[in-house]
């Protein structure tokens, strides 16, 4: 009687050919963490989006930033200033003289305290206002140019040029994402900023930790990626296909050593393919309730806000939504279009917050809100304000942020940070400690140096760590 030969399952193949890459669709769940700053690890049993460790405790799992593109002004928005209603007309201080002979101008908005410590808000954000004891306002950002291609570039990179890697980059690198199913980092934009894909960029971070666009003009989840679900095959025969295909990648890729652009293809193969498990549900506001949906409010900022919400409390790392295509914010012409813009947004912001915090997920959320600067306190033209960045508001709220104060000053008259200035790259060592990452140990190797987001530069502002 001839003995029985047990057949080799798929399992035993894919683990003998390719140097077993063909289990690389399971290593989201079996892979290893790596180090932050140990470099891109690409081996076949480790996924480099597989969640890491980080340098500390994090107070924060998860960042929605809400990005402002165009620059709104501070001292309309969160950042009152009387005296330049005293002096509204006159020229400005020797210091701001030569920006085409400027005059001061008052704020055409009204402010009034809000919340426990009396914060003022600007009428632009009574929905905001409402959720202060939350929020820390900084009102002493600084940034190193006043153009907007250069400022853009340096509030997502840390850098004017177009050469280093994006926070929501570095973010994934360093703690991989806790939704292998969905990507790490992912943007909502309807339609691109000034410098576009660039501000979302890996640069040269290993691609695979680049920024996945969604254009949110249309939120409809059959649509919104294209081409995500197969009509022809099912889940388990195109799990059998994948497979397969990335042996033979994984031959390819071991001809051609540390091609990180390759591992990246490689590895978008597979999250295109673990997508089709939740991207659809994700991404479809009609599940939600009708009274949340009325709670954000209707166009496709308030969509977005609520998409990030849905998209978070599914572990995407960071969701960044800039607020239209182009720079809406940058309101040269006539100050009172920052009404319209606030129309559009304020309702889904106050209503994002208090999302998060009723369904306990504000605590691990960090918020950020903010553009790329701010707006001159003088006058361009009748009634606009020019680019300023030598004094502007920001806010933050939620993972282990101090709700209810209010972070440094400008001067007087809105011009200069004056009091406990914040630089972006102080503001970026905030975040990433927030996050359990060490901004001076969170590294990559390249070209002969180890680089980071904050460069050789950088603070944590403790002060506003809750």
């Amino acid at each position: 009687m001839q003995p029985m030969i047990e057949s080799p399952t798929r399992r035993d193949v894919l683990q003998s050919i390719g140097a077993g890459f063909g289990m690389v669709g399971l290593a989201g769940v079996l892979g290893t963490a790596a180090t932050p700053g140990s470099g891109f690890a690409g081996a076949a049993n480790s996924s480099p989006l597989a969640v890491k460790p980080g340098h500390l405790p994090a107070k924060a799992k998860r960042v929605i930033f809400l990005f402002m593109n165009g620059g709104p002004s501070h001292v309309d928005t969160f950042d009152p200033k009387p005296m330049l209603t005293k002096y509204d007309g006159s020229a400005p201080p020797d210091s701001e003289a030569g920006r085409k002979k400027m005059k001061l101008m008052k704020s055409p908005f009204t402010f009034k305290k809000y919340g426990k410590a009396g914060i003022e808000v600007s009428d632009l954000f009574p929905n905001i206002a409402r959720q202060i004891d939350d929020i820390c306002v900084i009102r002493s950002m600084v940034t190193d140019s006043p153009a907007h291609e250069r400022a853009l570039l340096f509030m997502n990179s840390g850098n004017m040029q177009p050469i280093r890697p994006s926070m929501g980059s570095w973010l994934t690198y360093g703690l991989g994402t806790e939704n292998q199913n969905l990507p790490g980092f992912m943007v909502l934009c309807p339609g691109k900023p000034v410098v576009g894909p660039q501000l979302w960029g890996n640069s040269f971070l290993p691609a695979v930790f680049q920024g996945t666009h969604i254009n949110n003009a249309n939120i409809n989840p059959k649509t919104l990626i294209r081409h995500l679900e197969n009509p022809a095959l099912n889940l388990s025969v195109q799990r059998d296909q994948l497979d397969l295909l990335q042996a033979f990648n994984q031959i390819h890729l071991d001809q051609r050593a540390n091609d990180s652009t390759l591992e990246s293809r490689i590895q978008s193969l597979e999250i295109a393919y673990r997508m089709q498990a939740e991207a659809m549900d994700g991404f479809d506001l009609a599940k939600e309730p009708e009274r949340i949906r009325r709670m954000y409010g209707p166009g496709e900022f308030a969509n977005a806000c609520l998409l990030a919400r849905r998209l978070t409390e599914r572990g995407v790392r960071m969701v960044q939504i800039y607020y239209g295509n182009g720079q809406p914010w940058d309101d040269h012409g006539d100050i009172l279009n920052h009404r319209k813009h606030a129309e559009k947004s304020d309702q889904a912001v106050g209503a994002l917050l208090a999302d998060l915090k009723a369904r306990g997920l504000l605590d691990e959320t960090l918020v950020i809100w903010g553009g790329e600067f701010g707006r001159t306190p003088a006058s361009q033209g009748a009634k606009g304000r020019d680019h300023h960045s030598r004094g502007f508001t920001m806010w933050l709220a939620g993972g282990g942020i101090k709700g209810g104060m209010v972070h440094g000053a400008t001067d007087e008259l809105g011009i200069d940070s004056v009091q406990d200035r914040v630089h972006v790259h102080d503001l970026h060592a905030t975040i990433l400690h927030l996050m359990g990452l060490d901004h001076e140990r969170l590294t990559f190797r390249y070209s002969g140096r180890d680089f980071r987001l904050t460069d050789v530069h950088g603070h944590v502002v403790q002060e506003i760590l809750a």
